[in-house]
Parts: structure tokens; sequence; C-alpha cells
């Protein structure tokens, strides 16, 4: 048997209404009469609020309504909203009749005749509890979370929007980028990057790839807002709703700038270790032949001049030839005994000063025209302990290498100054004073491959021919064996700067004072005139510096305290320059105390003939002797 519903076709539209309205359980549908009296009653009513038709109709509706909210006088504002306003709208909590609560949303409409006249109110209620429950126990968690964010201190942990705005902030992000959130809000996320970053287009790169990838990781240096940097941890994780759009970014960055700079610095220990260990085993073995092939060569030596004694020999050249080959063999075992720090020395205190100043002549020569070369030493220089003879020569080599990287010209500076050196402020050296001496050039400068082994005997990176790969190993080995250190400061095409590092000679409180010894100028276009003045006066005792034209002496004496001004008076550019009496003659009017003695070897009444004012100054005719210097350096005072 089939059975089939009825369908009823003489029902009246108002009826139809009422049975829709009736048969709505999920909402209460139902009337109040213009004082708020119920009139209606809809199974959704009775469902959610509990009463029965009979027990409600022309009960008030705030019986619905919580004591606070009665009390308050919700009711009747509720029902003088929907009339002002056309519709009242609100959630809040509603009351059962077995007393139980409920979250309802509630919406009151005004219904009025066809005459405008009011009628009474149409109230639809939904209970909302579980919705409410739900949204409430979201944003219980949204506050744990964002409570969470906000009291984490070590990480900045904000959100971005699609295009890298700053949209949150919390105290970590401010303790470490030194922006408050009320600064930072609203701006984009770039300024937190280095500008050659922004310029090279990084952070729109890295958002990129947080899109792609669905997350963006990396390190680099990132701003403050006071300007100063700090190598950052950061991380980016594209974040899309529910249907996939794109909402924004989380990004995440910590401070590693103590991390970094302890691996840096471990990275560095390591390195410093393993060159130590490195150079030392290539010193002991160096250190090995060069005393095995000492005693080779001592052999020889003893057996040419043996068979010398016999006669034994008739070809005196060969045996020139071998005696020279001797010589040059037992020269290159002491430069392999240098750098494996085994050479004998003769240590005394010294003033490094006076030795730069005393060999400043020898140095001078070893450069050609197109070099400048500049001496600036700092006054009050600590003594240090140390074989002048050895300290020379490797300033000589250094000075040689410098000139060897200029081969089209350039400036050569030598420099000393008093150091106080902290905790690994210099591998291999202790903490304390000590004095630095530094040789730099303009010159081609090196790789760091090149600087790594630089130091090493027999590496070069000279033509075959032009060097033995051994200046700066000597340099090494005495620098190292008389306590020190040495540092190689350098870029391809930016030159080269080497600072040696002596131990401070034991006892002084203060930089030392200057030396009394009178440091003498002498000023002569003849280098072996030049080297005659220079032995005369060094065995009186004086310190002595030299130039070999009025524009060199005119530095000198602008850069250090000259005490004597020793000048030829016929200078080789006085055609266009200054000759020997003017050169005496500015020095007096900008060096009042300086004694100032001229020579020439034409007579001093000729020469009177041509300068009027030679009466001022101390004369000596050349040649001359050491009684004639020490005459007019007596008459010049």
């Amino acid at each position: 048997m089939n059975n089939k519903i009825s369908i009823r076709h003489d029902l009246t539209d108002e009826q139809r209404f009422h049975y829709l309205i009736s048969g709505i359980r999920d909402y209460a549908i139902y009337m109040l009469d213009t004082d708020g009296h119920v009139s209606s009653w809809n199974s959704g009513a009775r469902r959610f609020k509990g009463y029965e038709a009979p027990e409600i109709l022309g009960q008030h509706f705030s019986r619905f309504y919580t004591p606070e909210d009665r009390e308050s006088g919700l009711p009747a504002r509720a029902l003088a909203t929907a009339l002002t306003e056309g519709k009242y709208e609100a959630e809040g909590w509603r009351v059962r009749q077995d007393g139980t609560r409920f979250w309802a949303s509630v919406i009151i409409d005004p219904i009025y005749d066809e005459h405008g006249a009011l009628l009474g109110y149409a109230k639809i209620t939904r209970d909302i509890t579980e919705k409410k429950k739900a949204q409430d126990a979201l944003r219980a968690s949204e506050e744990r979370f964002r409570l969470l964010v906000q009291g984490v201190s070590d990480y900045a942990i904000y959100m971005l929007s699609p295009e890298g705005v700053v949209s949150n902030w919390n105290v970590g992000a401010q303790r470490i980028k030194g922006y408050s959130e009320q600064e930072i809000i609203g701006q984009h996320f770039s300024r937190f990057y280095t500008e050659p970053d922004r310029a090279s287009g990084l952070p729109a790169r890295a958002l990129g790839t947080a899109v792609r990838e669905g997350r963006y990781e990396a390190e680099g240096w990132r701003q403050r807002k006071d300007g100063t940097s700090f190598w950052a941890h950061v991380i980016i994780d594209a974040i899309h709703d529910e249907s996939g759009e794109l909402i924004g970014f989380a990004k995440v960055t910590r401070d590693l700038t103590e991390k970094k700079a302890a691996a840096d610095a471990l990275a560095e220990a390591n390195a410093a270790l393993f060159q130590a260990q490195k150079m030392e085993s290539i010193g002991q073995l160096t250190g090995g032949i060069a005393h095995d092939f000492n005693n080779l060569l001592s052999v020889l030596s003893s057996g040419l001049e043996v068979l010398t004694l016999r006669g034994a020999v008739s070809d005196m050249k060969t045996l020139d030839s071998m005696r020279r080959a001797i010589d040059r063999g037992a020269t290159l075992t002491q430069q392999l005994l240098a750098f494996a720090r085994q050479q004998p020395l003769q240590p005394e205190t010294h003033s490094v000063n006076r030795l730069v100043s005393g060999f400043e002549s020898v140095l001078r020569r070893a450069v050609h025209a197109a070099i400048e070369f500049e001496v600036h030493l700092a006054p009050e220089i600590r003594s240090t302990v140390i074989d002048s003879a050895r300290f020379e020569s490797a300033l000589l080599n250094l000075v040689v290498n410098a000139r060897d990287a200029m081969p089209e010209g350039g400036r050569i500076r030598i420099e000393t100054a008093n150091v106080e050196l902290k905790e690994r402020e210099v591998n291999g050296l202790a903490p304390g004073s000590y004095v630095q001496v530094t040789v730099s050039d303009t010159g081609t400068g090196m790789s760091p491959e090149t600087a790594q082994r630089a130091f090493e005997p027999f590496y070069t990176t000279k033509e075959v021919g032009k060097g033995t790969g051994l200046g700066l190993s000597q340099v090494y080995g005495f620098i190292k064996q008389s306590g020190g250190e040495v540092k190689i400061r350098t870029a391809p095409g930016e030159g080269t700067a080497i600072a040696i590092y002596l131990p401070a000679a034991p006892g002084q409180d203060a930089p030392a004072q200057q030396d009394s010894t009178e440091m003498v100028l002498i000023v002569e276009d003849e280098p072996d005139l030049m080297d005659v003045a220079s032995a005369l006066y060094i065995s009186m005792g004086y310190e002595v510096l030299t130039a070999s034209g009025a524009q060199e002496a005119l530095a000198l004496l602008a850069s250090r305290h000259i005490d004597i001004l020793f000048t030829d008076v016929i200078m080789p550019n006085g055609m266009n320059g200054m000759n020997g009496v003017e050169l005496a003659s500015h020095a007096r009017e900008h060096y009042p105390d300086l004694k100032i003695i001229l020579v020439s070897g034409y007579p001093l009444p000729a020469l009177k003939l041509e300068h009027n004012n030679l009466s001022e100054f101390a004369f000596v005719n050349k040649p001359y002797r050491l009684s004639d210097l020490a005459r007019a350096l007596r008459s010049a005072a």
C-alpha cells in the first residue's frame, strides 16, 4: 500500500504563516503587546525558555532577563530603542523557566497597522550559548597567546601585512630593535635592514621566499633605531586564512651578536693556533737543516784553509769562488736560523725612536725617487729590550718589501707608538704595555691567501731571481724570539701595513722621557759627504737625521724635534728652490732655539759678497775635521 502525503489547499495565508512560525524550533519567535506582555508563543520559544504557552501568555517579557538586567531597566530600554530606531538588536544572558541561563541573540521590531498605529513588537531570540563558548575560548586562547608573545623579551615577535608593514609589536622587538610600538606600527619592515641589503632588494626577496616556500630563514646584519647593528637570526612564516588567501607574515628575530662574536673569536683562535703550530713545525725543521748545513759549510771552509796553508791549490781564482760560495751559504743559514728563532741575539734596552732615527738615512736610500718616505715617531716612547742590529735589519727588510710592492711609486710610512694590549687583542701576546712599530705602504697589497703564508720561509710572489722568500720570515723569527708579535693588515689594491709589537722594558710606570741626546739634521746632497758628516756627529754622541734637499729638511723640521741644523750652502735645486742660506734663515725665523751651522767649499768672504746675513750663523769650511765641527758647535751655542 502506498502512503501519500495529503496537501490541504484550503488554508489561508494567515494560517500558513501561523503554522510556519509555530513549527520553527531553532528560533524563539513571539509577539509582545505594546506594554511588553507576551501575546504569542512558538515551539522554538518553548524549547529555549522552557515555558508552555498557557504559562507565559500574558506575562511580561522582562521575566526572561537576569535580575541585574531587570534592575538596570534593560527591558524597557530595549522596547524604547526599537520604537525610536525601528529595531533593537543585542546579545546577552537570558533566564529559562528552570533558572538556568543561556546566551541569546535578540532582535525586537515594532509592528504597526496600516494606519501607523503601534500594535506591539515582534521578538526573535536565538540560543547561541555554544557559539559564545567557542568565541570566549578563542578569545581566551588569543589573550593567552598575546600575553605569551608580549612576555617574551629575548625574541622580537611581530606580524607583517602582506605588503610587509608592521601590524603589531612585542616587548622583545622593542628591546632588540629599540622602537616603541607607537613608533613602528604602520612602518615597513625593511627599515630594519642595512642600506646595502635594502639596495639589493633583500627584504622583498625574503617575503617572496616566504610566500613561495612557506618559510624564510636566514642570518645577517640588522639595524636598531639608534643606528647600531646586530647579528640577527630571522624567520618569516607566511600566514593564510581558511580559504588559502595570504593575510600576512609572522616574523621572529633573535639577536645573536654575542654568539656570533664568540664563534668568530673561537674560529680566529683556532686559526691562530693552527698557524702557530705550522710555523713552529716549519721553524724546527728549518733550524735543524740550518745547523746541519752549517756543519757541512764548516768542513768545507776548514778544508779550504788547510789546502791554502799547504799550497795544494794553484788556482786561486777557483779557491776565491769557493770561499764566496761558502760565505753565501753561511748567510743563508743565518737567515734560516733567524726564522727558526735560533740565532744568537745581543738584546739591550733601546728606544726604538733612536734606532729608527739613526738608521733613517739607510732606509731612505733603499727606496727610489718615486716613493715618498715618511717617519712619524711618537713622543715619550717606551724603551724595549732588543738586538739593535737585528732590529735595523728587520726594518730594512720591511722597507724593501714595501718598495718592491710599489714599482710605479707611492708612499712608505714608518710609525712608532705606545700601546696597551687587552686580552686576546693580539694573538700570542699577553695583556700589557708594548711598543708598536708599523711600516705601511700604498702598494699592491696581498690577498688573504698570500698574507696567510707571508712569513713562511722561501715563500715569495716575486719573479724568479728577485727574491729569496726569506725577508719576512727573518722578521717574524726575530720578533718572536724577542718576545713580540708581527701582524699584517692588507687587502689587494689597498696597500699593506705590517705592525711589530715589542714588550716594553720592565720598570716603566710611565713612558720614557725623551732622550737627552741632541738631534742633528744634516742637509747635504752628496751621499759620501753626508755619510762622513753623520759618522762624525755620531762619534760625538749626537743623534742624526739626514736630508738631501731643502724641501725634505723642512718636512723633518716640521715633524721632528731638531736641536742642530747642519746644512750645505749650495743646494742642487737652488735655482728652483731654497739654498742653504735661505733654509737657515727660514729655520731661524720659525725655530729660534735651533742651533744652525752652515758648511761650504767656498770661502766665507766670497759667500758674504752674495749673502749679507751670514754673520748670524756658525760656519765651517770644507773639508772639515772633528775639531772644526766641535768649534762650530761651541760658536753656534
